[in-house]
């Protein structure tokens, strides 16, 4: 029998909405809404003077009542920034760490986020990511991401999902680097047109991803734009249902 699950991607913007309000329980009532067994979350403060030194994955989490794990892509003092994985199923971390990055293109640093969630007994491996803003240092992190390290390591069978906010277009080489390993969930519904996910109030831009591996079949893709995702972050989320043999 073919389990069924649902995966959320989701850049929170450090909870600041569009209409500048700063609210991890908006993001969090958004995720509730759509019911997600697990979700990818980036750009998350936690203990930044910002957002009033909120740790914003660990108060989502709590207010879901989902297991959580944080990786910090950028740390000063206590002070850090990144990305997490929550689950209402059981769930273990397996890596967490940085991927390359051009210290003279960006002064952000990047990472990704692994862990291996346990659905009914067997393992579904998620890794979540938030690529560079610059095409060279992307296509660099995407290298490393499919690399031994990460998706092509011994412990990441499949089935796996790699996704989050990649500032990539569907037209890019990054794009088509990790489409040509893994499926893209947009372009897995027969007769769908892909939805944009970038900026929320007008979205245009295609930059978040849930590519999957052979193993899921995907049932159902939503992007939802409604008056409370326009306001909650700059980004919408993207959602895919998936049955798993």
């Amino acid at each position: 029998m073919a389990a069924k699950i649902r995966i959320m991607t989701y850049n929170a913007h450090s909870c600041i909405g569009s209409d500048g309000i700063i609210s991890p329980y908006r993001i969090a009532d958004i995720i509730a809404r759509y019911s997600p067994d697990i979700v990818a979350l980036q750009e998350l403060d936690a203990n930044r003077a910002r957002t009033n030194h909120a740790h914003q994955a660990r108060e989502i989490a709590k207010y879901l009542e989902m297991d959580f794990h944080f990786h910090a892509a950028m740390e000063v003092e206590e002070e850090k920034y990144g990305i997490a994985i929550l689950s209402r199923l059981p769930s273990r971390l397996v890596r967490a760490g940085p991927l390359p990055t051009f210290r003279w293109i960006s002064l952000e640093s990047r990472g990704a986020l692994w862990a291996s969630v346990d659905i009914g007994g067997a393992d579904l491996q998620i890794i979540n990511t938030h690529l560079g803003l610059h095409w060279r240092e992307r296509r660099l992190q995407a290298e490393a991401l499919l690399g031994c390290d990460w998706a092509s390591h011994s412990g990441c069978a499949q089935p796996f999902v790699i996704c989050g906010d990649m500032n990539t277009l569907p037209f890019s080489s990054v794009y088509r680097r990790f489409s040509k390993a893994l499926s893209d969930v947009q372009l897995s519904i027969k007769g769908a047109k892909p939805l944009s996910t970038y900026p929320s109030r007008l979205p245009f831009a295609r930059i978040d991803h849930i590519f999957a591996s052979p193993g899921l079949c995907v049932e159902r893709v939503d992007v939802p734009r409604t008056h409370r995702t326009a306001e909650a972050s700059d980004h919408l989320p993207l959602i895919a249902d998936f049955s798993i043999a």
